[in-house]
């Protein structure tokens, strides 16, 4: 991945101009990351038409998609979970910012692209927990398995013949890891 060098601030980071490339902010650093694959995103558009039904029924809260969570100032972290969602009483009554969150989400999911690091990808697990996030989800479309991550809790591996559970960040939301990997 690219990187700028220098401490880059959150609102400068918003000010970045749009290439068509991610990006992400970690620790004042900007980093760039390829677009995805066609497997990434399927699985990543599957998971979140399931959890935005489920969200709509049961009016949870709000579902996005590669959106800017600010989980740290000085240095400044943003990152960019491929999923995620933040329960409906933590949306302030204003609505929705048209800029980054600020905070954690409440659950946060990465697909793993070809091109990602697993030593990238366990440290933006961390940064998640760090800050608050009570779920994290880690999809491999690849091996087709889904690692759960929860606070102070050992990671737990599921593949297609189990159902994932939305526990009570997402209470009721349940879906068999399989069906995220269905081909077309």
């Amino acid at each position: 991945m690219p990187r700028r060098t220098g401490s880059v601030t959150v609102d400068e980071f918003a000010r970045l101009p749009d290439d068509d490339f991610r990006y992400e902010l970690v620790a004042g650093v900007v980093h760039r990351m390829s677009p995805v694959g066609a497997r990434h995103g399927v699985v990543t558009l599957r998971l979140g038409a399931a959890l935005t039904a489920w969200a709509e029924r049961h009016r949870a809260g709000a579902v996005m998609t590669e959106t800017g969570f600010v989980l740290a100032i000085d240095p400044d972290t943003v990152l960019a979970p491929d999923l995620s969602f933040v329960r409906r009483e933590r949306i302030p009554a204003s609505g929705l910012p048209a800029s980054f969150w600020r905070g954690a989400p409440d659950f946060a999911v990465e697909v793993l692209s070809l091109d990602d690091r697993q030593a990238e990808v366990a440290a933006k697990v961390r940064e998640y927990l760090s800050h608050g996030v009570t779920l994290v989800w880690v999809i491999d479309p690849s091996a087709r398995t889904v690692t759960v991550h929860r606070p102070a809790a050992p990671p737990e591996m599921l593949t297609g013949d189990r159902v994932l559970d939305g526990g009570n960040v997402l209470a009721g939301f349940e879906i068999p890891a399989g069906r995220l990997f269905l081909e077309i």
